[in-house]
């Protein structure tokens, strides 16, 4: 679990500063970009597409995990727009809570 909670801490720390070199030098307005490579049926574009694939099975996950309560959609809409930046303090907080315990992490408590 160490070295879970580890990566979890790398991957948010460095694109936290990834990200704020990235805003601070070509703005905040990502979602025209991101769309607009999508649109534009490029690489990128695919990429994005790839990515969101993986952003709605995040939220999903999200949603499933902690029953599909009105907090489990907020931490879904939370996990689709926020992506890593988000689910991997989740996971962090998470794995503490779960005390380790891999299934309660990936399952949640009620259902382990």
């Amino acid at each position: 679990m160490l070295i879970f909670r580890t990566l979890l801490v790398a991957i948010f720390s460095y694109l936290a500063i990834y990200t704020a070199i990235v805003g601070m030098n070509h703005g905040w307005s990502l979602f025209p970009i991101f769309f607009g490579d999508m649109a534009a049926m490029t690489w990128p574009g695919q990429f994005n597409t790839d990515f969101m694939g993986f952003l709605i099975l995040s939220a999903s996950w999200l949603a499933w995990r902690n029953g599909f309560t009105p907090l489990a959609w907020a931490l879904a809409v939370c996990g689709f727009f926020g992506g890593i930046m988000f689910l991997a303090p989740y996971l962090f907080i998470m794995s503490y809570k779960c005390e380790g315990n891999v299934s309660k992490l990936l399952l949640g408590s009620g259902r382990v």
